[in-house]
């Protein structure tokens, strides 16, 4: 405990940036709150967006290789589709992960017990986690990396499996303290577990998924809902490199006198400021149906009306408006993420979100 609070107690030539940071998304967050007018339709549709764009970016930085709209298509399908690849199997379970965090966060408490539920979950269509997920793990997980001539180097040696159950309880009472009687900022809170989890390392497979399942689950605790309507998740894809060099900086002096967060915290905030500012673009557009044209508003309604994916001639010829003019709109709509398109050239088909 004592050593996790000094990690925090930050020094004064660090301390102005990581305020102003903070102070920058505390901003936001209390304009989001004040500001959001936007139709439930509309954040519905957002959500589940975010859940696919999620899924697909958190299973990717492990080496998954589906697409956002192979995700899409796998999701849509997920109840008929059997999935026979590990890629699908992980998609799959963060995307189910996702939904459940993000529907019932304020029913789901901090302790070891849940964190372990959480992570069955994450594996549940795992094929070959079936033997450890949902526990805490048994054998070493160090963390290596191969070079080009596929030469392996220890990259982090994480907690030995005899000490993960004091790890994380030791973790997991010092983030519930803290929170609870404010002794930090929460964001600062937030950050130091998603390091100390992964140093931790406590399963054999799957933490770098979790460690970002739960830090949302952490965010929308402490009241930062507009999360939910953009992706962390591809925001740390997209800055992969710098995401395990401030992890790497900040586990490197581990447990010494040496030992610094603050790598790893500016960098945690810098994504979070990210998610602020495509947060910004949804105040934006609120209540962009009501800015539509007529035409537009109306193929959006037939989109909505339809009980199956459309293409653009069946839309042309049952709105009564012009091939072309139809084409046009169709990709307003999907920039708008109103509507969005299955397929390539003329196999493609349209519907609503």
């Amino acid at each position: 405990m004592e050593r996790l609070s000094k990690l925090l107690s930050l020094k004064s030539k660090d301390l102005s940036i990581i305020q102003n940071k903070l102070s920058i998304i505390d901003n936001f967050n209390g304009f989001w709150k004040g500001s959001l007018n936007i139709s439930p339709q509309i954040l519905g549709r957002l959500k589940k967006t975010v859940i696919i764009t999620s899924s697909g970016a958190s299973t990717r930085i492990e080496g998954s290789l589906l697409s956002d709209s192979e995700v899409e298509k796998l999701l849509n399908n997920i109840n008929i589709k059997k999935l026979r690849d590990r890629s699908s199997q992980e998609v799959a379970g963060y995307a189910e992960l996702t939904k459940l965090i993000f529907d019932e966060f304020k029913n789901i408490n901090l302790t070891q017990n849940n964190i372990k539920h959480l992570h069955s979950i994450l594996l549940k269509y795992s094929n070959k986690d079936e033997f450890h997920k949902g526990k805490y793990k048994t054998l070493s997980n160090a963390v290596i990396a191969k070079d080009m001539e596929g030469k392996a180097s220890l990259v982090f040696n994480p907690t030995p499996p005899y000490l993960v159950e004091k790890e994380m309880e030791d973790l997991l009472s010092f983030t519930n303290e803290s929170l609870r009687f404010k002794k930090f900022h929460p964001l600062l809170i937030i950050s130091l577990f998603a390091c100390e989890f992964l140093s931790i390392h406590p399963f054999q497979d799957g933490n770098g998924r979790l460690s970002r399942s739960l830090t949302n689950l952490f965010l929308l605790k402490n009241g930062f809902d507009y999360i939910k309507y953009v992706s962390l998740e591809k925001i740390i894809e997209d800055n992969k490199k710098d995401y395990y060099l401030s992890l790497r900086a900040s586990q490197k002096d581990r447990k010494t006198k040496a030992e610094n967060l603050n790598i790893w915290i500016n960098f945690f905030l810098d994504c979070l400021i990210k998610q602020t500012d495509l947060a910004k673009n949804i105040l934006e557009k609120k209540d962009i149906e009501n800015e539509l044209s007529e035409n537009q508003l109306q193929i959006l309604n037939y989109l909505k009306n339809s009980k199956k994916t459309l293409t653009t001639q069946e839309i042309s010829i049952n709105t009564n408006i012009n091939r072309e003019t139809v084409k046009k709109i169709l990709q307003r709509l999907k920039f708008l993420n109103l509507a969005k398109m299955q397929g390539l050239g003329r196999a493609s088909r349209w519907k609503s979100f």
